[in-house]
């Protein structure tokens, strides 16, 4: 089986950006950091720098859709953070429908038994997890070496 290459995982939110990153094989999926958000620039600096030290290949951002499927503000930041990271690593991000990560995310962690502060704490990386997951198990990699 060929390498897939890693890839990095977004959880835009207004006040947070969680991240995880996969192995090369694109098998597991794990969780990295919560980025406090200061700023697209100055974000997109930060996690350009951890896509560096994670060696990412792909860019992986989930995009928070209505039911509906229509794109509100919150999906509109994601595009916003995923297009200005994509330019500075050279990247072209995906965007995936994430209208439930942080939902799965949530459940995951209570079967894990996770107090409520730390589930706070976490969240937004387990909802990145949960992002990259989904890519990961359905994603295309169609002419990907």
């Amino acid at each position: 089986m060929p390498l897939r290459g890693r890839a990095l995982a977004l959880d835009v939110g207004t006040k947070t950006i969680g991240v995880a990153v996969s192995d090369a094989l694109g098998i597991t999926a794990n969780a990295v950091t919560t980025v406090s958000r200061r700023g697209v620039k100055k974000d997109c600096a930060l996690l350009a720098k951890i896509a560096a030290e994670e060696r990412a290949e792909h860019l992986v951002v989930g995009l928070p859709l209505e039911l509906d499927g229509s794109e509100t503000r919150s999906a509109r930041l994601a595009r916003q953070v995923g297009d200005a990271l994509g330019e500075l690593l050279s990247l072209t991000p995906i965007y995936i429908d994430e209208r439930y990560s942080s939902v799965e995310a949530e459940r995951v962690l209570l079967e894990h038994d996770l107090s409520r502060k730390r589930r706070k704490e976490v969240i937004d990386q387990a909802a990145a997890v949960v992002i990259l997951r989904s890519w990961l198990d359905h994603g295309d990699w169609s002419g990907l070496n």
